[in-house]
């Protein structure tokens, strides 16, 4: 027998629903199809055919499962792909249930991959699949008889089985057929069939798995059956309504228990048919309305709620058409393309007809019905308010035309202002439905457009953030929705609000999400009703993909689309009506720079409309008011004055007296009304210096006035108070004060009559380098580095020596390290700023003699290593002085190549090249692009680089240029192989070492790979190996007790003498090499107390055991040394050591080897000292080491009868 999904005749589900959303699944489906079909057929036959050989074994039987989750996980998006291999995938694993020889476990697996093919394709498609035989039905219910309920482990058996179940209700025999004769032995009955089924149906309602979703199903599929719905359909009912009404959802057995019942009523009242649900409706709508479900707070339960509602609805009015429906005409996207170049056409379809049936009584219960769903309307949450509208739509098409308009003005009343943004978005996705159903009458057009368009911009700012996302986004679909609905004539005098509305959401709304949707209801209207001005144009522009860029979408989309006529002028209405004031500093800000760009395209209303309105708003009290409107006036300022130059005007032909002394008093006002201070005037400090740059580069005529004095006192102010600002906003705000104090001073402190402003200027910075709060030295220090090359002249040197001062680390600034960070930027900034002349006035231009000092300061701050409680802050200092050793070398590359030496030339590639090196990826990374830059630029080249064309060679550019030298296993590999050149090895092999022994494991890992891919070329070359360890012990040397560089490079010693890399060493006793390595290691854990340090020397001392001669001797008293350490860990781990070294290197005699590794081992090595001594003792005794000796130590003290209170005391140490 063919099954099918479709309601039965009569039912209340609408057909005509149920193709349209059918379609559009299809539609959805095929456009965003990437898989052509299901690719891993042959794979999951294999699979599913080893079931059994997997079932012993846990860990394959998961792994199995897992695969195929993967695999089916796939499709998730085209499971349509999946239906050519339903059935034999089907087939393979029911052969598994069906085999009466297949264990328990083999059934319960073969249920679980049926599960994951039903969860991707869905249980509506999978069903018809199942065998559905009058055989089949006895053996599915025995199969329940072995079920336990409780079993959280087997819950997709029960949920497969109930859904196979479901399917085999359908055969077309009445089930007492089925039965046969229940009295076959007296005092026995057997329960008939159908009940059966109804007991198991029931039992599983009221479970908390999955199963009871299947319950559901299968309860409407058999409870409506004709010969079951006679016997069983009013019992059933009764007993779910009083189990409804007996349960309460302030508990977790009654939100269970409810939520079984009201899917069950749910799935009845849809496949039912009308006249069988009829008689009860009024009973289950009452028993409904008792339970009071809008007042739980279980979402599940109040959209179950309004599903049953609105369900009872559709049974409660005939299922029908309604004529008065707006029918379009003509839906094709090409007609509607071509309309523009067409003569409009008549309408071919009558839109609204008479209805026919007004006079059909309407039961009182639909008004109940409506009201519920008006109110599911305003629930707040969204699947409720998406049933609610569902229901809304498929009612109203059932209503007579009165009514459903009346029922179109109650959702028209959740649009008030009054109203939460929970009702504006249901009222959105009602509206969207009643359009998209054709109930919708053109003649609420005109209400219906204008809160729609409401909608569009509809935001609520709620404490730090704000709402209505959701309401734009359903705004968005209403529009959607109408490009569907109506014909071109009927949306043709709403076109050009609804076409410039979409257009704003689209380029600048908030959220990604609302400016997609907007994209794509612009889309929709452009391809079905051809009215949109420039539609396709736009189109090709703001598309999904490149509106998913806010910040594209504000400076550079909206810029294309204000070349069009039609919007410009809503678009800069919008950005100032609405966004400028935005909550949101970033969308400010935007909006300010957006403006910029589009007041080119509409000087005219910027200037008499757009400029006023912006200047009363710095007036406003609201800050975020204030803050965007100065933000606009600065760019807006400056937009026209590039216009004006561009056009050959004067700015005044833009910019009348008004508007420009309204510009200038805005300082003013806002410092007389003292909103400079707290936390708002962090952000009026920085609007203000925004507007000041940008009014100084549009050359406004305020040279000599008052309010440049002003105007210097806030940034000066700014720079100095920076450590009373926020963290967050320091670093912009700093910006900000920097480049406006660049551009007032280019355009009013030049000439020779400022030249007292500019000397107090210059001194007045200067001292203020010497300031006790870092963040003002790092605020005055960028300033001096931004003045203008007329204002550093004959006050170079002396500024230079001022910033130079600032980079030398001191004990009571050690931990400034912004500040020296921001001193070396200045000093690049000068240096580019002034040019360098060899010979030039040492005043006036960078000569000889500066570049060396600056070459000095910059090589210097390369060693700030300095940590504190932010981690290692001296890598902000590095890296400035990384980009301004690259900045300077480029710059003398190209004007004074000369000045370049070769031992600083030298200095400079040998110390990028151990930045490159080393452990921060970020650093790294920094550092291999300036190596890059130095070696590869396109200019000349830069002289004196060793070993260039080894570089070259080792460095390709075409190489490089795809390198990510952020990813260590990119990096360290390519960085390795400069050890191979005697220039760089010392600095590569002093990086190497930090990072071989640091702490992140990919960064050790790769590290560690590119330091013995190196080792293992020269590994049997005696005379490289030497230079290598010769590099290797100066570098050691040279590091001695600074902890970050040799507590790593005891571990990477470790690493290597633990792989050999010096085994060409143990053929000669006492090699230089070791012994020279064991004084280093002796010197620097002398002393010492850091646990780290002495556990890595005792690993180093343990592979120096290898290397026969004295050393070994004295790598063992070193150990022996270090068994009798005051702390106790430390005697542990060299116990530990030592006994892995005696097991791993033949330096213990065979004939006392087990007696030396059970002292070892059997020594509570973290007991008292003399206890330790005496096992450490017979070690030194078994391997002929001499016994360490307490060397006592005389305290000096006056002397004191012999054993008297101050006899000398003493101390033993090793």
């Amino acid at each position: 027998m063919a099954l099918s999904e479709e309601p039965a005749v009569g039912a209340v589900e609408d057909p005509v629903e149920d193709r349209a959303e059918d379609a559009a699944e299809d539609a959805a489906l095929a456009c965003c199809a990437s898989l052509e079909s299901f690719g891993e057929s042959a794979e999951t036959k294999e699979l599913l055919g080893r079931l059994p050989a997997v079932l012993g074994d846990r860990a394959a039987r998961e792994g199995a499962l897992e695969r195929f989750r993967v695999i089916m996980d796939k499709y998730q998006e085209q499971p349509h792909l999946l239906d050519p291999h339903l059935e034999w995938m089907m087939n393979l694993l029911l052969e598994f249930v069906q085999d009466k020889k297949s264990p328990a476990d083999l059934v319960h697996l073969a249920f679980k991959f049926l599960y994951i093919i039903t969860k991707v394709r869905g249980y509506k498609t999978f069903l018809r699949l199942f065998p559905h035989e009058v055989a089949d039905v006895h053996p599915v219910l025995d199969m329940f008889t072995d079920q336990n309920p409780k079993d959280h482990e087997t819950w997709e058996t029960r949920y497969i089985l109930l859904l196979w179940l479901s399917v085999t209700c359908l055969i077309p025999f009445d089930f007492s057929r089925l039965d046969g004769n229940l009295h076959n032995q007296p005092g026995q009955e057997r329960v008939s069939t159908m009940d059966r089924i109804l007991q198991i149906a029931e039992s599983y309602l009221v479970v908390s798995d999955k199963a009871q979703d299947a319950a559901a199903v299968l309860v409407s599929k058999f409870v409506t059956r004709p010969d079951v719905k006679q016997k069983k359909m009013a019992s059933f009912l009764d007993w779910s309504l009083c189990t409804l009404a007996c349960s309460s959802f302030q508990t977790i057995e009654g939100v269970v228990t409810m939520d079984g019942m009201l899917q069950a009523l749910a799935q009845i009242f849809k496949h039912g048919k009308r006249e069988d649900c009829l008689p009860y409706a009024a009973t289950v709508l009452q028993c409904l309305d008792n339970c009071r479900l809008p007042d739980s707070n279980q979402t599940l339960l109040r959209k179950l709620g309004v599903k049953l509602v609105q369900r009872l609805g559709l049974t409660f009015l005939k299922p029908q058409v309604a004529k008065w429906r707006y029918q379009r005409g003509c839906r094709s996207l090409v007609a509607g393309l071509q309309l523009s170049v067409q003569s409009p056409r008549d309408p071919g379809i009558q839109t609204e007809t008479p209805d026919s049936d007004g006079e059909d009584d309407v039961p009182e219960e639909v008004e109940s019905v409506i009201e519920q769903l008006l109110v599911g309307l305003k629930d707040k949450d969204t699947i409720v308010r998406w049933s609610a509208a569902k229901g809304i739509g498929r009612l109203a098409g059932r209503l007579p035309r009165e009514l459903a308009d009346d029922v179109a003005g109650s959702v028209l009343d959740c649009f008030s202002f009054q109203e939460t943004d929970n009702a504006w978005h249901g009222g959105c996705l009602a509206l969207a439905e009643l359009s998209r159903r054709g109930l919708l009458l053109p003649s609420r057009l005109p209400d219906v457009v204008t809160v729609i368009l409401k909608a569009l911009t509809y935001e609520e700012k709620r404490g730090a953030c704000s709402v209505g996302s959701n309401v734009r986004d359903a705004a968005c679909y209403v529009c959607w929705a109408f490009a569907r609905a109506y014909e071109p004539q009927e949306l043709k005098p709403f076109v050009a609000a609804i076409s410039s509305a979409l257009v704003i959401a689209a380029v600048f709304d908030r959220d990604v999400n609302c400016r997609r949707a907007a994209s794509a209801a612009f889309q929709e209207n452009v391809g079905r009703q051809g009215t949109f001005p420039h539609g396709i144009d736009i189109l090709t522009t703001a598309d999904y993909f490149t509106v998913g860029n806010r910040s594209n979408c504000f400076l550079v989309i909206s810029t294309f689309i204000a070349g069009f006529p039609e919007y410009t002028q809503p678009m800069i209405d919008h950005l100032v009506t609405m966004k400028i004031n935005h909550w949101d500093g970033a969308i400010r800000e935007l909006s300010a720079k957006a403006l910029r760009n589009l007041a080119q395209r509409a000087p005219e209303h910027s200037t008499r409309h757009v400029f006023p309105r912006l200047l009363s708003m710095t007036q406003s009290p609201d800050l975020h008011t204030r803050h965007g409107a100065v933000l606009a006036c600065a760019e807006v300022t400056h937009s026209l004055y590039t216009l004006a130059v561009q056009q050959g005007r004067p700015v005044s032909d833009f910019l009348d007296e008004k508007a420009v002394q309204g510009l200038k008093q805005i300082h003013q006002q806002l410092y007389d009304r003292q909103l400079y201070r707290g936390l708002g005037g962090e952000l009026m400090r920085q609007a203000v210096c925004i507007l000041i740059e940008n009014l100084s580069l549009s050359k406004m005529p305020f040279r000599g006035d008052a309010v440049i004095a002003g105007w210097q006192w806030l940034i000066n102010d700014t720079l100095r108070n920076l450590h009373l600002i926020s963290s967050h906003s320091r670093q912009r705000i700093k910006e900000a004060a920097v480049s406006a104090l660049a551009a007032l001073c280019s355009e009013y402190h030049s000439g020779e009559a400022d030249s007292t402003v500019q000397e107090e200027l210059v001194k007045q910075y200067l001292a203020e380098l010497q300031s006790p709060e870092e963040m003002a030295r790092c605020g005055f220090a960028l300033a001096l580095g931004a003045l203008p090359a007329f204002v550093l002249k004959g006050r170079l040197r002396q500024v230079l020596a001022g910033l130079r001062a600032v980079t030398h680390i001191s004990p009571e600034d050690v931990s400034f390290a912004e500040s020296r960070r921001d001193a070396l930027k200045a000093i690049s900034r000068i240096c580019q700023t002034v040019g360098v002349q060899a010979e030039g006035t040492p005043d006036e231009a960078v000569c000889r003699e500066d570049v060396a000092q600056v070459y000095c300061t910059l090589l210097g701050c390369l060693s700030d290593y300095t940590t504190d409680s932010r981690g290692d802050v001296g890598a902000w200092v590095r890296e400035a002085a990384m980009t301004s050793l690259m900045d300077l070398t480029l710059l003398l590359a190209r004007d004074q190549p000369e000045l370049i030496e070769a031992p600083v030339c030298q200095q400079v590639m040998c110390r990028l090249a151990q930045q490159a090196s080393e452990k921060i990826d970020r650093f790294r990374a920094h550092a291999a692009r300036v190596f890059l830059a130095l070696l590869h630029w396109d200019g000349p080249a830069i002289p004196h680089v060793p070993h260039r064309q080894e570089l070259e060679r080792l460095f390709p550019r075409s190489a490089v240029a795809s390198v990510n030298w952020g990813a260590p296993s990119q990096a360290f590999p390519r960085v390795a192989r400069l050890l191979g050149l005697p220039a760089y090895r010392y600095h590569v092999l002093l990086g190497l070492a930090v990072s071989v022994g640091g702490l992140t494991e990919s960064t050790v890992r790769y590290s560690t790979q590119g330091l013995f891919e190196y080792m293992k070329g020269i590994q049997n070359d005696p005379q490289a190996l030497e230079v290598f360890t010769g590099t290797l012990l100066q570098v050691f040397e040279d590091s001695l007790l600074n902890d970050r560089v040799s507590v790593p490079l005891l571990k990477m010693l470790d690493q290597m003498l633990a792989n050999g890399c010096f085994a060409i060493f143990t053929a000669e006793e006492n090699h230089p090499f070791c012994v020279k390595l064991l004084a280093l290691c002796k010197e620097e854990i002398k002393k010492s107390k850091d646990v780290q340090k002495l556990r890595s020397s005792i690993a180093v001392f343990c592979g120096l055991v290898q290397f026969p001669g004295d050393v070994r001797r004295k790598v063992l008293l070193q150990l022996f040394l270090l068994l009798c350490h005051p702390f106790p860990v430390i005697r542990k781990s060299t116990a530990s050591q030592v006994y892995e070294m005696v097991l791993t290197y033949d330096v213990v005699a065979t004939d006392i080897l087990d007696e030396v590794m059970a002292v070892l081992n059997c020594t509570a090595w973290d007991a008292e000292l003399p206890v330790v001594r005496a096992q450490r003792n017979r070690l030194c005794d078994l391997l002929g080491v001499p016994r360490p000796q307490l060397v006592p130590k005389v305290t000096t003290c006056p002397l004191r009868p012999h054993g008297g209170p101050g006899a000398p005391s003493f101390s033993f140490f090793l």
